[in-house]
């Protein structure tokens, strides 16, 4: 595959991916999201679709960084944990917004945020620049784990 078709693909996927999960988001935003006690440092909620695109673009020129190295010498098992932190952020909306579990959210997310840190580790072996970029990523799954874990405490 060409090098602008892997890096829009690349981007691409986990931009899909967060799309799906907002699929979720949107229609409990104004219902039932609105209705829950939440902490003092929530943020607007305007501030999070454009912190999540940005979030999967980075994620997205990680993974081409990787790719355009071949994967390295565990292909399998980083592809893996990298569908697999992708898969685990899609289901956190569901599980918190979808299914209005925060107590099942929060767990959730406190293994998304283990495989987006292994994810790091895997990818900065291969290229260092790729591991960087997802360093944002883990540091906002850190705040909406915090997050997560205040709604799950004041409701």
């Amino acid at each position: 595959m060409k090098k602008p078709c892997k890096l829009i693909s690349s981007i691409l996927i986990p931009l899909l991916i967060g799309f799906g999960g907002s699929f979720f988001t949107v229609s409990s935003i104004n219902s039932w999201y609105s209705t829950i006690n939440k902490p003092f440092f929530n943020p607007p909620n305007w501030i999070f679709s454009p912190v999540w695109t940005t979030l999967f673009i980075l994620i997205g020129i990680s993974f081409y960084l990787v790719w355009q190295k071949d994967f390295g010498k565990n292909k399998k098992q980083i592809l893996a944990i990298y569908f697999t932190q992708l898969a685990f952020n899609f289901f956190w909306s569901i599980f918190f917004f979808a299914l209005q579990n925060p107590l099942l959210a929060f767990i959730e997310i406190i293994i998304l945020w283990i495989l987006i840190f292994l994810n790091i580790k895997v990818f900065y072996k291969i290229d260092k620049r790729a591991g960087y970029l997802l360093i944002p990523y883990l540091l906002w799954v850190s705040f909406a784990s915090i997050l997560n874990l205040s709604i799950v405490i004041l409701n």
